[in-house]
This record gives structure tokens, C-alpha cells and sequence, in this order.
């Protein structure tokens, strides 16, 4: 392992050994890099940089969607002191807001670009009133387009360990985005710690689409690799995005060892890949696949190695991992090569302080967990209760870490970093886990969590229930609390992505909350089409903000009209067919409000609740003692199936 306290001294210790960056553009577009060019060519834009009058500790923001050109202005900044500040280029004016509220924030940065795309600010800039900020970042940009010589070698700058290597922001453009500052001996202790677990070394072969503007993407796989003298490998994520299959054709191709992508990755491919044959692919060499970035989905690890496996993929190659930026990417790794671990415990006792209830796997009660290993060196995990106490082992509480990857703070944001840290120095990390025979299991975000009936419910939970029916794939649904109508209490709504005419959606939305209604016994207040589900740079769904349009009444027009059709399509009413059926249907309007409940309704589609259905049930104990058992409901959920189910009951 190097022994470097800089990202300067890593640069150059790597300067003559063989090894190299390619980056793939194609099935058969490749360019290699050797490290000694790669640093040949940081000196080079250095002098430039310099010469427009950067200085160590100015900023650079980085704004370029061309992965080679990202690598050799990220290490010329290194190089001289100056700090890069990787911003995603983006095509939505969401991305544009966070480009100049980043520049806006940072005071006098530089910039790093391309015309075109600098144009493309200043247009926006125009339209939305902020010429005067995108003029100020305009008088200090650097251009992609007029590097033409790179002969010169600018003047390295000597940097210590504490000094800041670079500034991550935060996804978001609705607020103030927030800038976690990364030091070298943060990065390197980051570096350290994963390769002692993961063991990372120079014969290994790494291979990455996601963007170097996500800590996954520039630290896990360039800056990790890169520490380890890893021949690394980087495909554009919009190549991912419109080519999935070629991902793994080329792991195949250059025998990767090393491969990641967040849950919606392994999605994304699986859908695509349909039921082609896995013809000419070999993934044997493969010994670790990452996975993180996002809740991690236990049945999709499992779907992608068992469709994965006549490739010749090792079966205990998932790697599920926990990280942030703020940790310099990893906190916690599982030992590589075993096989998934998983908890499944009872998904109503997931609050804070409470001891999970492990329960039989199958249980409609029951979630799934997957472990994702124990801290790694340099860094420290701890469970805490709501003052920051530290919890036993088994209870869920937030999830705190220290150690020396870890951020002294963010970027000149004082009310950030009080929320941040604990009295006693730990970070928040905004998590809520339970350490489980010694192994660290994350259940969710804390302030994503949807609190209905008294119960908690994490959103990702939900939205993986409905994943399995057609047109609510992965990031098409999304799961959040809104107000009830007395705005004291919460109540699940359910956004779906939906394009179409609202009467196509009638059938699609009943479904969703039929199964939810069905498998957790949840009432959905509303089912919401939606034409877009906004999301982060990085491809976090953005949940406050649908909770805010909702609140607003944004979508009022639609759900009225929604009603209306359901109303049509209910039969107007159809004659009871029998005395039982007509006093089941006074029993289940009464329990919903008053709502009209014809003989054919599901009523899970309905939004029956479990309270609901209890209430329910309770009634018809009174009225037909003995006769019906409430788990009953589930096997006749229409009014017409039970009074024809009690009916032969009652003739018994």
C-alpha cells in the first residue's frame, strides 16, 4: 500500500508505474492513458489555469460531461492547490439553478468547461435574472474548446494533509446545496480503510459508468482505484443509460475484477436484457460488484445473480455497501466474497429505540435487510437514540459515524454544520440502522420515514412492493406522507409517472393501491399521475418536493377528474343481489366514510385500511357472529364475493 499523505504525493509516486485510464466511448472507442501522461497532461492545463490567475485555495468548478477531460482538470487543480468543485452538467434547468447557487456560494470561482455549455448558463442566466452572477463566473472561465497546447508545465503547489483536496455539493437546486470539504488525509484514509477490507490491488481490473460528479463514481472508482495502481476503466453514464447490455459485454471483454452501480443499475439491465441469452459473456473474473448509493433491494441482488449466473458470475459477488460523501464515500463493507446476510424483521417496529423483531421470511409483516458489513478501519459507526445516547446492539436508532475520513464540516455553512454534528462530535448522517450481531443493517432515511395509523414506514419499503407490476418499475413510483384533511395527521399518497390520458390511468393507479393495501394492510389516500418525478443530480427522488406540490393543491384538477371516472365506471349503483349483500354494503360505507361501495369493488383498491378492515369485520361479527374470520377479507375482498362466501356458510 502507497505511502503518500497527499493526493499530490500519490500522483506522482503512480507518475512511472505501468498502468493506465481508459476510457470507453463505445462498443469499439476506447482511449488509454498511461498514468505518466495523465500527469504530463495535469501540468500542462495547470499553466493555463495559472496563467488565467488561479492561486492555491481558489475554486474550480468542474462542468464537463466528457469523462477524460474531467480526470486531467481535476488532477490539474490537485496539482496546483487550487480545489475542484465537480458539478454535474445536467440538461434540466434544476441543474442550472445549482450552478449558480454553487458559484454564488463559493464567492469568485473559476470554471472549467465548454462554450457550448457556458452559453447554455448564460441564456438561462438571462431568462431567470441572474446575468450578474453568471457574468462574474464568466470573466473567470476556463474553456475545453481553446486548450491547444498543453506543452508548458504550470508550477506544483506543496500540499499538506489537512488542506482541502475538494468540495462535493449536495444534490438539490430548490434549496442551498451543501458543500461536504474533503481534505487529502480525509480521501486517503478513505482509500486505506476500503482496500484493508476489499482488498484492491494492482492486478485487479475496474470498470465504472457511474458520473465522476457522484462520489461513487470519482472516489470509489477513480481516486480508490488510482490509489491502488488499478487499471481503471470508465464508460459514460449516458452510454449506460442508452446501451445497458454493452456494460457487461465489456466488463466480459477486459475481464473486470471490480464493477458498481446503484439498485437502479441492475434494473435498468435486467429490463433491457429481457430474455436474450447471455451469449459470449464471461464474467468469472469478476469478483466484487458493488452496489450502494441507494436502498439496497435483497430480491434484485438476487434476480441479477441468478440471470447473471450462466455468464459464470461468481455467486457471491454482490457487494453491498454503505457510504456518503461526507465519509469520503465508505463506512461500511461486508468481508468480500460471502454470501449475501439478510434480516428480516417485523416492519412495524422499526422506530427509533425499539429492538427489532426478527420474523419468519414470507410474513406480510416482515422486510428485508441486507447487511452491509461493519465499519471500516479509520472510521466508527454508532446507533443513537433521539438525544444522541448511543443504543444497544439490536435497537433501531440514527446512525452516526466519526473517524478520519470523515468532513470537518461544510463549506462555509455554520447552521449546516451545528445540525450536523453531535455535542460530542459525531456526525448525523441522516440514517436510521440497527447493528444486528455485529453487523450494521440501514432501514431507512429518517425524515423520509411516513408515519400513518402509528406505525413508520419507509418510503423505499413501499415503493418495492409495487415495483413487480407493469408500468411501476424502479423510480417510476413513489411513495410519501402528505396532510390529511384535518392537518393533523399524515396519510400515504403514492405519485406515479404517468404520461398519458388521464383514463389510462384509472386501471394502473387502482392496482397500485389494491397491492399496497393487500401486502401491508395500508390505507393510499391517492393514487397521483404525475408527467415527471423529480430527482437529485445524482438520481435521488426528491420526495419534499411532490409532498409540497401536493399540499399546494397542484394536483387537485387531476384527482377530482380521477374520481369522476372512477365514479362512471362504478355501475351507478348497481341493486343489491341479495339482504346480504345489501347489509355487508352498509357495513363497508359506513367503516369508509360514507363512500359508495358497489358489489364488485376490491376493497383494497377502495383504500381499506387494516383499521379499516377491522372495523369492518367487527361488524359483521355483530350482525353474523362466528361466521367470518377478518383474514377472511382477503380471500373475498369484493362485497359480491363475501355475501356469496357467507351466504353458503350461513345455508351450512
Amino acid at each position: 500500500m502507497l505511502n503518500v499523505t497527499t493526493l499530490t504525493e500519490l500522483l506522482e509516486a503512480n507518475r512511472q508505474f505501468p498502468r493506465a485510464i481508459t476510457y470507453l466511448e463505445g462498443e469499439k472507442e476506447a482511449r488509454t492513458v498511461a498514468f505518466a501522461e495523465l500527469h504530463e497532461r495535469a501540468l500542462g492545463i495547470l499553466y493555463h489555469l495559472q496563467k488565467l490567475g488561479a492561486r492555491p485555495g481558489d475554486k474550480l468548478i468542474l462542468f464537463l460531461g466528457n469523462n477524460e477531460q474531467f480526470i486531467d482538470a481535476f488532477w490539474a487543480a490537485v496539482l496546483g492547490g487550487i480545489v475542484p468543485v465537480p458539478v454535474a452538467l445536467g440538461i434540466s434547468d434544476e441543474h442550472r439553478h445549482k450552478l449558480l447557487r454553487i458559484a454564488r456560494r463559493l464567492g469568485e470561482p473559476l470554471i472549467y468547461t465548454e462554450r457550448r455549455s457556458l452559453e447554455r448558463i448564460g441564456t438561462f442566466a438571462a431568462e431567470t435574472g441572474q446575468t450578474d452572477a453568471f457574468e462574474a463566473l464568466r470573466r473567470r472561465a476556463f474553456l475545453v474548446d481553446d486548450l491547444d497546447d498543453i506543452s508548458r508545465a504550470g508550477k506544483v503547489h506543496t500540499a499538506r494533509a489537512e488542506d482541502v483536496a475538494f468540495i462535493q455539493f449536495s444534490s438539490g437546486s430548490t434549496s442551498e446545496p451543501k458543500g461536504v470539504v474533503l481534505t487529502h488525509g480525509n480521501i486517503l484514509a478513505n482509500a486505506r480503510g476500503s482496500t484493508e477490507v476489499a482488498g484492491f490491488n494492482a492486478e485487479d481490473v475496474s470498470l465504472s459508468w457511474m458520473p465522476l460528479t457522484h462520489d461513487m463514481g470519482l472516489i470509489g472508482f477513480h481516486l480508490v482505484m488510482f490509489f491502488n495502481r488499478v487499471h481503471t476503466h470508465l464508460m459514460p453514464t449516458e452510454l449506460f443509460v442508452r446501451r445497458p447490455l454493452l456494460w457487461l459485454q465489456l466488463a466480459s471483454r477486459i475481464r473486470a475484477t471490480i464493477l458498481c452501480s446503484p439498485n437502479f443499475g441492475y434494473k435498468h439491465y435486467l429490463k433491457v436484457l429481457g430474455d436474450r441469452p447471455l451469449e459470449d459473456l464471461d464474467l468469472q473474473h469478476v469478483r466484487l460488484i458493488f452496489n450502494g448509493a441507494e436502498p439496497i433491494s435483497v430480491a434484485l441482488c438476487r434476480q441479477f445473480l441468478a440471470r447473471m449466473a450462466p455468464a459464470r458470475l461468481n455467486g457471491n459477488a454482490m457487494y453491498p455497501v454503505y457510504g456518503l460523501a461526507e465519509a469520503s464515500l465508505a463506512v461500511s463493507f461486508p468481508p468480500p466474497g460471502a454470501p449475501l446476510r439478510t434480516l428480516v424483521v417485523n416492519r412495524h417496529g422499526l422506530t427509533v429505540g425499539h429492538e427489532v423483531q426478527p420474523v419468519p421470511a414470507g410474513q406480510r409483516e416482515g422486510i428485508e435487510l441486507v447487511s452491509e458489513g461493519k465499519a471500516i478501519p479509520y472510521c466508527a459507526v454508532r446507533i443513537a437514540d433521539e438525544e444522541d445516547r448511543p443504543l444497544p446492539e439490536g435497537r433501531v436508532g440514527h446512525l452516526h459515524m466519526r473517524g478520519e475520513n470523515v468532513t470537518h464540516g461544510y463549506f462555509e455553512n455554520p447552521e449546516a454544520n451545528a445540525a450536523a454534528f453531535t455535542a460530542d462530535g459525531w456526525l448525523r448522517t441522516g440514517d436510521l440502522a440497527v447493528v444486528y450481531e455485529g453487523d450494521l443493517y440501514v432501514t431507512g432515511r429518517a425524515k423520509e420515514i411516513i408515519f400513518v395509523n402509528g406505525q413508520n414506514y419507509y418510503p423505499h419499503d413501499l415503493e418495492a412492493i409495487l415495483q413487480s407490476i407493469e408500468g411501476l418499475e424502479l423510480g417510476k413510483v413513489v411513495a410519501a406522507g402528505v396532510p390529511a384533511a384535518d392537518d393533523e395527521s399524515e396519510q400515504l399518497a403514492l405519485f406515479v409517472l404517468h404520461r398519458g390520458a388521464l383514463e389510462d390511468f384509472v386501471a394502473l393507479g387502482s392496482a397500485a393501491a389494491r397491492r399496497l393495501n393487500e401486502q401491508t394492510g395500508l390505507e393510499v389516500a391517492d393514487v397521483v399521475p404525475v408527467k415527471r418525478i423529480p430527482k437529485t443530480t445524482s438520481g435521488k427522488i426528491q420526495r419534499h418536493l411532490l409532498e409540497e406540490a401536493y399540499a399546494n393543491g397542484e394536483f387537485d384538477a387531476d384527482l377530482k377528474a380521477l374520481a369522476a371516472l372512477r365514479e362512471a365506471r362504478g355501475g351507478g349503483g348497481a341493486v343489491a343481489r341479495s339482504a346480504i349483500e345489501e347489509k355487508l354494503r352498509g357495513i363497508c360505507e359506513a367503516a369508509l366514510g360514507g363512500r359508495r361501495v358497489d358489489a364488485t369493488d376490491n376493497l383494497f383498491e377502495l383504500g381499506a385500511s387494516s383499521l379499516k378492515l377491522i372495523e369492518i369485520h367487527e361488524h359483521i361479527d355483530r350482525e353474523y357472529p362466528g361466521k367470518i374470520d377478518l383474514t377472511e377479507l382477503f380471500d373475498f375482498p369484493t362485497i359480491g364475493e363475501l355475501a356469496v362466501h357467507l351466504e353458503g356458510k350461513l345455508a351450512g
